[in-house]
């Protein structure tokens, strides 16, 4: 397992880029919403530890992670951030929705990398159960809205 033995919520403030003058967006799925949350919680928190004030801390909500790569892509047309983190979780169902969903939003996300001058950073949980997102938002395993927001500092300043 990719988690195992590492906690997405450790950094080291000392070498991450100057943050003052960066804007950060956050698009933020209300599917899940208990994940989505926590999630965003542990980015917002992360970027105003790391320098950010709130008025440079942008947030749009999108139904579920399929609308992700849209958001994102109006968010960098819009307002012009210095990265976007694009926060969703999919956990796994009885049925293939799953894989065509988390299929989409990966694919919707890079070909945003590819495509625009914003970074846009994936914060997409793809998990089998509940409990394994729970983990991964603030559980045992950190959190990866704390790890997506230091990639979107340091693809800021490429």
């Amino acid at each position: 397992m990719a988690t195992t033995g590492k906690d997405l919520s450790a950094y080291d403030k000392s070498g991450l880029p100057d943050t003052s003058a960066m804007r950060i967006g956050l698009v933020v799925s209300e599917w899940n919403a208990e994940i989505t949350e926590a999630l965003t919680a542990g980015a917002h928190a992360t970027l105003l530890d790391c320098g950010l004030s709130e008025d440079r801390i942008l947030r749009w909500n999108v139904p579920g992670s399929f609308e992700l790569a849209f958001g994102c892509k109006r968010m960098i047309e819009r307002e012009r951030p210095d990265a976007v983190i694009a926060i969703g979780s999919v956990i796994r169902g009885e049925t293939p929705h799953f894989d065509f969903v988390c299929s989409a939003t990966a694919q919707g996300i890079k070909d945003l990398n590819l495509q625009q001058s914003v970074p846009v950073i994936f914060c997409v949980l793809t998990d089998d159960t509940l409990a394994q997102a729970r983990d991964r938002s603030g559980g045992r395993h950190g959190n990866k809205g704390t790890e997506a927001a230091v990639a979107a500092l340091k693809m800021a300043a490429l």
